[in-house]
């Protein structure tokens, strides 16, 4: 499966004029997203829009409009707009199931991103969410992949939205998934405790079996459920030994490592399973921790290049061949994407 166009918005300058040498640092313990002018969008349409839907068809619209023969969109999410689902449930509770106004409610399921992109550029094709939590954005590509195997011909527009809500990130920062202390930059990896920042974000990829004028190939997609370190790596191993490939053949490990000291073992494991040649980058400084982050590292391995302050090891300034993206959510959801990038015209 191969990738011909991608767009990201996320906390950094990610859309339209790209910068990653300047690192916008979290404000209140969040990455939040630095929303563009959403020049395709009617303003009409726009102010009724949840934040999530806003992103999601700001990044997913520039691409349909290069390409409009797209055969379906297909969004990983792990909660849609969850802000405006609790504005919904409050309404209920305050007009006493009374007369409720709909857009709430309208903009707060899952699939209203995809729809919404759907109705937007008339795409009658195929529309659908997936909803796995951590593991959203690889269930979207391997919904892709079975549907090029479907349809070779076609292609389709695949793509994660996630944001950060009021009411799961107080949870979750109860849970202790999220850090009580500020820590911008690079700092975020040297701080010893549990937890990280919270971010969001979406990305969008435009993906076909062409692989004429494509940018990178998405070779293969593996996830799994463990606690089990050894488990992992055996998985790992598997899936280096089926595409006839050797730890040493990997350029560039993108790892989804986030500061928190509970998950670093894992990280570290997966690092320690390829050689010294392989650069490591880490990246959620940048992007901060969501369930759907993967396609944050996704869209960077799309890039012709990434800056120096990046690379946790390695640094070459060569481009990468390989690629493998390593990414945990909460130390129970383990993914790994294996991107190439050398497979001619």
């Amino acid at each position: 499966m191969y990738i011909h166009q991608h767009t990201c918005i996320s906390a950094q300058e990610t859309f339209e004029n790209i910068n990653l040498d300047i690192i916008h640092p979290p404000v209140g313990n969040k990455l939040v997203a630095k929303e563009p002018v959403y020049k395709g969008i009617p303003p009409g349409i726009l102010r009724r829009m949840g934040k999530a839907v806003r992103m999601g068809a700001g990044a997913g619209l520039p691409i349909i409009e290069n390409y409009r023969n797209i055969n379906g969109i297909i969004i990983g999410t792990a909660n849609g707009g969850m802000e405006d689902c609790i504005k919904f449930l409050n309404q209920i509770i305050d007009y006493e199931e009374g007369m409720l106004t709909p857009g709430n409610f309208v903009q707060s399921t899952p699939n209203a991103i995809a729809a919404q992109i759907g109705l937007m550029a008339t795409n009658k094709g195929y529309n659908i969410t997936h909803v796995h939590r951590g593991l959203s954005f690889e269930n979207a590509l391997l919904d892709a992949f079975m549907m090029l195997k479907t349809n070779p011909e076609a292609s389709y527009l695949v793509g994660t939205v996630d944001e950060i809500s009021a009411y799961n990130y107080n949870i979750d920062y109860l849970d202790g998934w999220y850090k009580s202390e500020l820590h911008p930059g690079l700092s975020l990896y040297d701080t010893g405790s549990p937890g990280s920042i919270a971010g969001e974000g979406a990305a969008m990829f435009l993906v076909s079996s062409n692989r004429k004028n494509a940018i990178a190939q998405i070779r293969d997609i593996q996830t799994i459920h463990t606690t089990d370190h050894a488990v992992l790596k055996e998985m790992l191993r598997e899936m280096l030994h089926k595409n006839a490939l050797h730890t040493g053949d990997i350029d560039l490990l993108i790892s989804g490592e986030n500061g928190d000291i509970r998950l670093l073992p894992y990280y570290t494991e997966v690092t320690r399973i390829f050689n010294n040649t392989t650069a490591v980058v880490r990246y959620k400084h940048l992007s901060g921790e969501f369930p759907t982050s993967s396609a944050i590292a996704t869209w960077l391995a799309c890039g012709s290049s990434l800056p120096a302050h990046l690379f946790q090891s390695g640094y070459t300034g060569a481009a990468a061949k390989n690629i493998m993206i390593y990414n945990n959510y909460k130390g129970l959801q383990h993914s790994f994407i294996l991107i190439g990038k050398s497979f001619g015209s």
